[in-house]
């Protein structure tokens, strides 16, 4: 299993539209073959973070999704990004 998570950090008055934008990106990997869970949200206490979440059951799932990245709009909106990838040997459920 791979998990992506960190965030990214925009202007506060571009937070919106900037999620807005994803809608299309999030339903598209949730459909994609070997996409377990994919969330990009809006952080509840820093106006200008957008927090993000995704669970794979491969590498090359992922890979077969990624494509080439956040478009060149999104990324120039983007003031700062801390999202990594790792890799999970062992899932322990909690509910």
């Amino acid at each position: 299993m791979v998990i992506v998570a960190g965030h990214v950090v925009v202007e506060p008055r571009q937070r919106e539209r900037l999620l807005a934008d994803c809608a299309g990106v999030v339903e598209a990997a949730r459909r994609a073959p070997g996409c377990l869970d994919f969330a990009i949200s809006a952080d509840l206490v820093d106006a200008g973070r957008v927090n993000i979440f995704e669970r794979w059951e491969s590498q090359p799932a992922v890979e077969a999704f990624r494509g080439s990245g956040p478009g060149d709009t999104q990324s120039a909106e983007m003031l700062a990004a801390s999202v990594a990838e790792y890799g999970v040997a062992d899932v322990r459920p909690l509910t």
